[in-house]
């Protein structure tokens, strides 16, 4: 009798982070390989009893999603010893235990071998799990990448080499696979997760096979606002049946000139929303160091950036880098965030009026005020340019 091998697939991300509203896609390319081969796969949404399975594969995406029995010292968890960190976990380090993903390794994460790079994903993997949450309540809209994108990558690698990011080992951006590959006919909406799709030279021909699917879609990376040309803004918002947000990046106060002259660009072609990843508390010019003047500028370029979003009626979305913890500021991080990255709040409010708002609800001085209290009480400069600064008075309302 031939007894048909078990495979654990764990989604750690799944299992750690609280609210993760999106598939593993190295899970569903690692699924779709096993059961290619015979063996009975299964999601499994723990760490207990893993000496049941003849294989167990973990795979995460963040660096922050917590694997049971790691050291107590989180500062070990760094992009230089990542991978180090993890040599003597006991989970980790049974016999039938493989594990991958920039989670784990960071900018060194190991590649999945061809075969199951290029299969297509099995998107029943997560059925049951999408099951259980819809019976409990979760709206169907919040499982929407589990249930109706095909999700993968037309091309891999970047250009920018930008000292936080995982992909900074690459310099160009290659086409690394058909629509074919990972396109399901079934599932109306396709979610590319392309580092920068506008830095390949094949760009116009993946919009145009894109678009030649009759499906909507979305770069869910965002795209390089810099990169921006009158032909590529025809496509993006006038020839691309795009679906969600149309996302670019304002990561570096240094771009801002740039950065202008492309918002220009773009509103002479479209009226739409448009959405901006903000990244801050990372040091661009010494990474790791960081003390008082650091902090000052970071948070006065942080505000000037917003402050440009705000003029071309954009909406900033506000990436904090892990550092920004160590911060005697950390508050304000946390406040500008929650403003922000809440567009009915950030259309209408002051990030002033914000935190007014904010204690309304408590008793005691609440966190978002305490914010605001600490910058402007040692950068009185900064509040006064940019605390009471409103969307709708850009904007028309």
């Amino acid at each position: 009798m031939i007894t048909v091998k078990k495979v654990a697939i764990i989604d750690a991300d799944l299992i750690g982070r609280k609210k993760h509203r999106f598939p593993n896609l190295a899970c569903m390319k690692l699924s779709s390989y096993y059961k290619a081969q015979g063996y009975d796969v299964s999601l499994k949404l723990d760490y207990d009893n893993l000496d049941e399975y003849d294989k167990v594969t973990i795979s995460k995406v963040f660096m922050d999603t917590e694997i049971p029995n790691e050291p107590d010292d989180k500062l070990l968890k760094t992009e230089v010893n990542i991978a180090n960190f993890y040599k003597d976990n006991p989970i980790l380090n049974l016999p039938n235990v493989e594990y991958g993903g920039t989670g784990f390794y960071y900018d060194k994460s190991p590649k999945l071998p061809e075969e199951i790079e290029h299969i297509m994903p099995d998107y029943h993997l997560y059925d049951e799990w999408v099951q259980v949450q819809l019976d409990a309540g979760v709206k169907a809209k919040d499982l929407q990448y589990y249930t109706d994108y095909s999700i993968g990558f037309t091309t891999r690698g970047c250009i920018r080499k930008c000292k936080f990011c995982v992909n900074r080992n690459y310099s160009k951006c290659e086409l690394h696979s058909s629509l074919s590959e990972f396109i399901d006919k079934n599932r109306p909406y396709i979610c590319l997760l392309d580092d920068n799709i506008f830095a390949s030279p094949k760009w116009k021909d993946v919009f145009d096979d894109l678009i030649a699917t009759g499906k909507r879609f979305q770069f869910k990376q965002g795209c390089d606002e810099r990169l921006m040309t009158d032909e590529k803004c025809e496509y993006l918002f006038n020839k691309a049946r795009w679906i969600g947000d149309i996302i670019f990046a304002f990561d570096n106060i240094k771009d801002k000139n740039l950065i202008v002259n492309r918002l220009e660009m773009i509103r002479r072609h479209t009226k739409k929303n448009v959405k901006f990843y903000v990244f801050c508390g990372f040091n661009h010019d010494n990474p790791g160091h960081y003390d008082d003047n650091f902090y000052r500028k970071d948070i006065e370029d942080l505000f000037e950036r917003i402050k440009i979003l705000m003029s071309f009626g954009c909406l900033p979305y506000i990436m904090r880098y892990k550092d920004y913890e160590m911060s005697p500021y950390r508050g304000i991080y946390i406040t500008v965030a929650r403003w922000c990255n809440q567009p009915a709040f950030f259309k209408k409010k002051s990030i002033r009026e914000f935190a007014e708002a904010s204690q309304k609800t408590v008793k005691t001085e609440c966190a978002d005020v305490r914010a605001i209290k600490l910058v402007e009480r040692d950068f009185p400069d900064i509040a006064e340019k940019y605390f009471d600064l409103k969307y709708i008075d850009y904007n028309g309302g």
